[in-house]
């Protein structure tokens, strides 16, 4: 079995707060160091289970957060910087997908650090009339190309709301969301402890995961957090301007449909 990682920050282990996750924080030197960590403990165990192989795509801003030389030797491939329109690189040589540090969607209420893609831009995302966050977007994007995912890490929010959509994953919550920027944070021993738990526990459970999908073709509405954001329409007969700070589009399939917002 090869295996997956797609890897955000805000719902890393020791992550709280702004600063850690901007590019320009002041702490943004603890979130490479964190990331890394989690991401250590997650292969190590995916090794352990039983995995050939493991791809770890860095998926955080500019997808250079994590530490390329403090990644272990037991990764096969990461995966950094622009890859153009694939946001999986490298999937197809893959059997099954794990989200590492995600968070919760827009707008959940506690979650630490919640948004949706662009907490600058876009206040909601909605997939066929219901709300998406990332996690259900990169479940729709992997599901489409028949791959499952099998555990999402992060804090209770998150881990509530990939139930709702993935309720076969394995759910990893490393903390507990009190407000957009605090939490209650497990240490990070026992944090990383948890991971490799989870990550043994799902890959032993691969036989009940499945790919998430969702009707196609699809419609994906966005809605903008301020006016004067929206994109323009003129040439692109897929998409519709529904108000001031909101336009969907129609597609083929999810990722897509991403690209097209």
């Amino acid at each position: 079995m090869n295996l997956y990682l797609m890897v955000d920050a805000e719902g890393i282990s020791g992550i709280y707060s702004r600063e850690q996750v901007m590019e320009s924080g002041s702490r943004r030197a603890e979130s490479r160091a964190y990331m890394t960590a989690d991401i250590n403990a997650c292969v190590e165990a995916c090794k352990e289970a039983g995995a050939e192989k493991v791809y770890v795509r860095d998926c955080h801003g500019g997808a250079n957060t994590l530490l390329y030389e403090q990644l272990t030797p037991l990764a096969d491939y990461c995966i950094l910087g622009n890859t153009g329109t694939d946001r999986f690189v490298g999937l197809d040589d893959c059997d099954a997908v794990i989200l590492l540090g995600y968070h919760a969607m827009a707008g959940t209420p506690g979650a630490i650090l919640e948004h949706s893609m662009s907490s600058a831009h876009v206040q909601n995302y909605w997939v066929n009339g219901v709300k998406f966050g990332e996690t259900a977007i990169d479940a729709a994007i992997v599901g489409e190309r028949g791959k499952p995912v099998i555990m999402v890490s992060g804090d209770d929010k998150l881990c509530a709301e990939a139930k709702a959509f993935l309720p076969w994953a394995v759910g990893c919550e490393v903390k507990r969301g009190v407000t957009w920027g605090g939490g209650m944070l497990l240490p990070q021993a026992r944090a990383h402890a948890l991971i490799r738990e989870k990550t043994r526990e799902a890959i032993a459970n691969f036989d009940r995961m499945q790919p998430f999908t969702v009707a196609h073709p699809l419609t994906m509405r966005c809605e903008m957090v301020e006016r004067g954001m929206l994109p323009g329409a003129y040439g692109k007969p897929y998409m519709r301007i529904i108000d001031g700070r909101t336009y969907e589009v129609d597609a083929d399939s999810m990722e897509e449909a991403l690209y097209r917002m």
